[in-house]
């Protein structure tokens, strides 16, 4: 399978599509995720093609995995979670929808399920989210 440059990351990535961008570096870009399954839900890509973690180099995993752990301490404290979770899927039998890498980022709360996927965020809902975020990366920074 090939890298389709046209996928809605890459746009995001270009500019063509608008995003809640909450961090990004010389290799990652993050942003969140508009149909979100936590509070707080964001996306880890790498800012170059890479069509799934099965053809990505490893520069490109090593530094989406070093954006996933910064997001993952600034989720828990911007959300007071215990915990994170962290998905990745490759190829459609595997659940990917996008086929740009990215990596899912969730804050958990003991006893607090997932909500279903596929239920569009408020945009201000997402805005508001974002900020809490990013002030927990400035804490950091």
């Amino acid at each position: 399978m090939s890298y389709d440059s046209d996928n809605i990351f890459a746009k995001i990535l270009r500019g063509e599509i608008p995003s809640e961008k909450l961090y990004e570096d010389e290799d990652t870009f993050v942003f969140m995720d508009i149909m979100p399954r936590a509070d707080g839900h964001c996306l880890v890509i790498p800012k170059t093609p890479a069509r799934n973690m099965l053809d990505a180099s490893d520069e490109q995993l090593t530094a989406c995995l070093r954006t996933v752990r910064r997001m993952g301490h600034a989720l828990m404290r911007a959300f007071d979670a215990g915990g994170v979770t962290v998905q990745q899927f490759n190829e459609a039998p595997g659940g990917q929808e996008v086929f740009h890498l990215h990596y899912h980022v969730l804050p958990r709360h003991e006893g607090v399920s997932l909500r279903p996927p596929g239920q569009m965020a408020e945009m201000e809902v997402l805005k508001a989210q974002a900020e809490k975020i990013r002030a927990a990366l400035a804490e950091t920074a």
